[in-house]
């Protein structure tokens, strides 16, 4: 089914060995093809809710369930046929010597025969435009190629689930547009289902189906962009900010009189609010 839910995480608590609340009652559906963000400032706990989903954290409370059962009493070779996570650093997730030997360690010790091996890794790098550089050494790919490499590691294993830290940190304005098309593309042309951990709220109206703020390990709100996205008192409780064009809408519907029936969280959508705005405020002269 299209909207089977794949990932559900329910009433989820963790508490790290100093009695310190990192995660409290946190409740998420994940459905598939669905394009999520965990939206939070450092230190909110997405890093570690992310653990929590893919099987690294066991000594929780709550449940989070895989496919309708409870991640802790799947193996991990159970796990990782289904779901991966990319950390936020590559240089803690990469180590072969070469680009094709990393991407084809993952499928090699599920056992896969190497000649479907070849066809996977290559087929990965194709989809995270990698591909040509199967020899290249790791230590010479950009910061940005060896993100995408991760990514590559994650499909060659077959992997449907994708969870990601902070995927476009260190990366620059062009390098962040690139990775959010590439997961979009990914997302919507093979279904791949993700959950994205995130401080970028600029990025996340152009590519999220849907999000949640996260605040010292607490859901303080979730839904569609539109839904989150309503004031700048709001997101600076949670130590985060509105989109630079939602707040600039804002501003000037609530501070300057300007008649903005919505406040816009894209350019575009920006650009047609204002041109309507215009076309009434001609009307009534």
């Amino acid at each position: 089914m299209e909207d089977a839910v794949r990932l559900e995480v329910k009433g989820l608590s963790f508490k790290y060995p100093d009695g310190t609340a990192a995660l409290s009652d946190i409740s998420i559906e994940v459905r598939k093809a669905e394009f999520i963000g965990i939206l939070g400032s450092n230190g909110s706990g997405k890093t570690t809710l992310l653990k929590a989903m893919d099987g690294l954290l066991r000594g929780f409370d709550g449940k989070v369930h895989l496919d309708g059962t409870d991640i802790r009493k799947l193996t991990p070779k159970e796990i990782y046929k289904k779901i991966g996570l990319v950390f936020q650093n590559p240089d803690d997730q990469l180590f072969a010597t070469t680009l094709f030997e990393d991407v084809a360690f993952g499928p090699i010790n599920m056992g896969i025969g190497i000649k479907e091996v070849e066809t996977l890794v290559l087929t990965a790098l194709q989809e995270v435009e990698l591909h040509g550089l199967e020899k290249k050494s790791i230590h010479n790919l950009s910061f940005g190629q060896r993100k995408r490499a991760c990514i590559a590691g994650l499909l060659a294993m077959g992997h449907e689930i994708l969870l990601l830290d902070e995927p476009t940190a260190g990366l620059d304005p062009m390098g962040e547009y690139k990775m959010m098309r590439l997961l979009r593309r990914l997302n919507k042309e093979n279904g791949v289902t993700i959950v994205m951990a995130t401080h970028s709220v600029d990025l996340v109206p152009l590519f999220l189906d849907r999000l949640y703020i996260l605040s010292r390990g607490k859901i303080v709100r979730g839904g569609t962009p539109e839904d989150v996205f309503t004031a700048p008192e709001d997101m600076e409780s949670v130590k985060l900010r509105l989109p630079q064009i939602a707040e600039l809408i804002y501003r000037l519907k609530h501070e300057d009189g300007v008649a903005f029936d919505r406040i816009p969280l894209t350019i575009g959508e920006a650009r047609r609010e204002m041109l309507k705005t215009m076309q009434e405020a001609r009307l009534k002269i």
